[in-house]
């Protein structure tokens, strides 16, 4: 596809090549697409044939700038030195000289050069070295000897190249040991900077794990210590069978073919897989929506299998070249575990290739002997190979050997290195043969921001984040769940659950329902007694039960707990699945977690637990618990104040029912002691306090009753970067209003004491005694993420007659003055907020406002329900 005659004209005319060399790129960069977008053409072929274009422009310029220099030579170095370059890579290169007197007498056809190539639209990086240059820069940056690896000479001088590769060699310098380790920890640092993991929600196709850059990483290594062309000759080396070599050739050619597409789609170099483009390459790449699944997560589900295969392969070759760079001199001799199994330098093997084929329920053996022996440092690349090539023979019978089954629950039944276990099952694809299910969530992606990881990597944090609550040494991170997985009975029930409770998503249907099927039916298979099973079974089919009931429903609302504490009936039930919602929680959006959140789920459980105590049979009433806390909180007012009953009293006669209700008697102590402690020409009342048990800041407000006061609070609070996760509004029959909110800052922080809460109360203050309308809108922008979500406004309206009110669930896309959007709606449609729990789910909200009319009373009339639900919707749609 590349026309010489047309590049020969435009170096051959006599006039300047850049306007025919641009012209000539722009008609290739539109046949290149056309040619993309054909789908008949394979990528590696496009990425070389544009490498081979630039050679020839970069040829004919040096023969036209460079006429006869012998002292100098245009070398190619980076991705462009192998030979591969994408719509948008940058061109590296190396203007390598023999002497730095050389060069005054080019640097006039250097700049010639560099112009025409940044004027007919290449992005080019270049250096200019003499040889001494090169060896002093390359000794001392492992970042410019791995350019020098991969550098190839375009034009001039032959002989000046080579003494340079011979000047950088690995005898004089980063010999094969020091350049092994060093790349290592490169690519050790590189994957720190992406948390270590693959599944990213916005992975980086270069520079993630599972990379592309792991991949190179594997040639520079190769390369240096056995001076090969290409990935093909590790094959011949013994390090790659030909299987593996084509697997990691297919890996290549995918992330290359969806790079190649999202530089096309961009048009410039950024090799980040942003939500502002997932939806699209997904198209384009010829992705459609499946029975379960939309065509993005389809897209980036195979983007993650082909990473994880891609991280295995890399694991495996650079521990081949541990042992053979590293530890050439100081493998030792084996020393014998049993008939299967030897340690040889604290690496675990097989004491021959044929064990896997003798006895294999060896391939689950392995993982036992590595937690049984903590000084093993992990499998020698020669073992993982043959798991990999032999997990073939993990089928239905080999499931159904009860040496097998005991060999699992043996594994999970350890006291240390289950996660470990479980992790290294996954990535040498152990896991997914023994649990077929199990191949059904690899790689899996939900297409939002509240789900980060992929399934089957969530699952495996599930069971990290319970077994850290085992280890003595984290036991101060969540003393309280600490306490309680010391109390379970069998804790391999709990891992069990976890590694089911999100097996079944991805089929459609009800994946709680699918997944409990599932784990009794393993249950059943491994021996575990039928109670046990049901448990296990329970536990997935209710896993999203308890924080669906903290988030959702008022749980200061005896009945809410009751009926909860009903459907879970026991204590023992009620403490695995409280852990087990800690784990899944916490594993779903680690950034997403904060200290509200698991309060909610501490009090629920603290709730239903005395619930359970009392007996079903002998609920609490609404009355018995208001008289319970108005006598703890009068007796701390008595203790610590001056304040007389009467005043107390006083105050109380004005609030509602539901205050008592809703709130602990500390709190109902704080906020009757701040209101009667300030004098009236002193309102509104405005306090901030951190709330250690609630773990978030309460931001009080005690004033006159107005329309619009909780549209102006919110206004106010969002502007000021706050996030709302839960509001109490109460009106007294006294005409004052006694509001309550609970605010974190954007990392789930409770709000800093000193100047942050002192400009809040300030801000707070100015919008609270304006008079008159004002305007309330919120100026912050729409997360960038968050624009690539269609979240339409969904509006639920449900009774409770027992506390008088009606609920409002709002679901829609989460975005700055959404609650100030509401509270206007409210005061136009006449509607009073009692209680308000906001829950966000990534890009979109789930929000539970309790209401009633101006008289305090549920909202019957259609009408005003239909006036709320129009009013809400038409701002969710401004």
């Amino acid at each position: 596809m590349i026309d010489n005659a047309a590049l020969n004209e435009a170096f051959t005319s006599g006039t300047s090549p850049i306007q025919p060399c641009k012209t000539y790129l722009k008609h290739y960069t539109e046949t290149l697409k056309e040619r993309f977008a054909t789908g008949l053409i394979p990528t590696s072929q496009l990425v070389t044939e544009r490498a081979s274009l630039v050679d020839e422009i970069l040829k004919r310029a040096w023969q036209q700038y460079f006429p006869g220099a012998t002292e100098a030579a245009l070398v190619a170095v980076g991705g462009y030195g192998r030979g591969e370059l994408h719509p948008s890579s940058d061109i590296d290169l190396l203007v390598l000289l023999n002497s730095e007197k050389n060069f005054d007498s080019l640097k006039t056809g250097l700049e010639q050069l560099l112009t025409l190539l940044w004027d007919i639209g290449l992005d080019v990086g270049h250096s200019v070295r003499t040889i001494d240059d090169c060896v002093r820069e390359a000794s001392q940056d492992i970042t410019v000897i791995t350019n020098i690896v991969e550098s190839r000479l375009l034009a001039g001088s032959q002989p000046l190249f080579e003494v340079m590769l011979e000047a950088t060699g690995s005898d004089k310098m980063w010999n094969s040991h020091d350049f092994f380790e060093a790349k290592w920890q490169e690519q050790i640092e590189r994957h720190a900077k992406h948390d270590n993991s693959i599944s990213n929600l916005e992975p980086n196709i270069k520079e993630s794990p599972g990379g592309l850059r792991d991949i190179q990483t594997i040639g520079w290594v190769a390369k240096r210590h056995f001076k090969i062309k290409n990935l093909h000759d590790l094959v011949a080396h013994g390090f790659l069978t030909e299987a593996e070599h084509k697997t990691l050739i297919d890996g290549q050619n995918h992330l290359w073919r969806v790079r190649f597409a999202l530089h096309l789609l961009t048009g410039k170099h950024d090799d980040r897989l942003l939500f502002d483009h997932q939806r699209t390459l997904a198209s384009q790449l010829g992705y459609d929506n499946d029975y379960a699944n939309l065509a993005v997560e389809c897209f980036m589900r195979d983007y993650y299998r082909t990473v994880m295969e891609l991280s295995r392969l890399n694991e495996m070759l650079l521990q081949h070249f541990q042992e053979k760079i590293l530890l050439k001199d100081e493998l030792g001799d084996p020393t014998a575990i049993n008939r299967r199994f030897q340690s040889r330098s604290n690496f675990l093997e097989v004491t021959h290739d044929q064990v896997f084929e003798e006895t294999p329920t060896a391939l689950l053996e392995l993982f036992l002997i590595l937690q049984e022996n903590p000084k093993l440092k992990g499998v020698r690349a020669s073992t993982i190979r043959l798991i990999r090539s032999h997990t073939y023979l993990m089928d239905e019978q080999f499931r159904q050997d009860i040496r097998a089954q005991r060999l699992f629950m043996e594994i999970l039944r350890q006291p240390i290195g289950i996660t470990r276990a479980m992790r290294r099952m996954n990535v040498y694809g152990v896991l997914a043969a023994y649990i077929p299910a199990f191949e059904g969530i690899v790689g899996l992606m939900q297409y939002d921001l509240f789900h980060v990881y992929t399934v089957d990597e969530h699952t495996l944090m599930v069971m990290r984040n319970l077994r850290r609550l085992t280890v003595p040494v984290y036991a101060e991170e969540h003393p309280f769940c600490t306490q309680l997985m010391n109390t379970l009975p069998k804790e391999e029930l709990i891992y069990l659950a976890a590694l089911f409770h999100d097996i079944a998503k991805g089929r459609g249907g009800n994946h709680s329902e699918l997944g409990a099927i599932d784990a009794f039916t393993f249950c059943r298979q491994h021996d575990l007694s039928e109670y046990d099973s049901h448990l296990v079974s329970w536990l997935v089919r209710n896993h999203l039960v308890m924080s669906m009931t903290a988030q959702r429903k008022d749980i200061t609302d005896p009945e809410v707990v009751q009926a909860f504490a009903a459907m879970v009936g026991d204590i023992s039930r009620l403490t695995y699945l409280y852990l087990l919602t800690f784990a899944d929680s916490r594993a779903t959006n680690p950034a997403a977690w904060n200290s509200w959140k698991d309060s909610l789920l501490r009090d629920l459980y603290i709730a239903t637990r005395r619930a359970l105590l009392r007996g079903l049979e002998n609920p609490l009433a609404q009355e018995e618990l208001v008289k319970e806390k108005q006598d703890a909180a009068m007796w701390n007012l008595q203790q610590s104040t001056n304040l007389r009953g009467e005043a107390i009293q006083g105050l109380w006669s004005t609030f509602n029912h539901e205050y008592f209700l809703t709130h602990s008697p500390n709190a109902i102590q704080r906020h009757t002691e701040s209101i009667l402690a300030t004098p009236a020409h002193e309102l509104p009342l405005l306090k901030m306090r951190q709330t250690a048990k609630r773990g978030g800041t309460e931001v009080l407000f005690y004033g006159i009753d107005r329309d619009n006061l909780f549209a102006v609070i919110t206004t106010r609070l969002d502007q000021l970067a706050l996030s709302i996760v839960n509001a109490r509004v109460m009106s007294t029959s006294a005409g004052f209003s006694l509001n309550s909110f609970l605010v974190l800052e954007q990392d789930g922080s409770p709000v800093e004491e000193g100047q942050r809460r002192d400009e809040i109360i300030e801000m707070l203050r100015e919008g609270l005694i304006q008079e008159g309308d004002q305007p309330l809108n919120v100026t912050r922008s729409l997360p960038r993420r968050h624009k690539h979500f269609d979240t339409p406004t969904q509006i639920y309206f449900t009774q409770e007659p027992n506390l008088q009110r009606t609920a409002m669930r709002l679901i829609a896309l989460d975005r700055p003055g959404l609650l100030s959007d509401v509270g206007q709606a409210f005061a136009s449609c006449q509607i009073r907020l009692q209680h308000a729990k906001i829950t966000t789910l990534g890009a979109e909200v789930e929000d539970i406002f309790f209401i009633t009319d101006r008289e305090n009373n549920p909202i019957l009339d259609e009408t005003q329900l239909e006036c709320l639900k129009q009013a809400v919707t038409e701002r969710m749609s401004e």
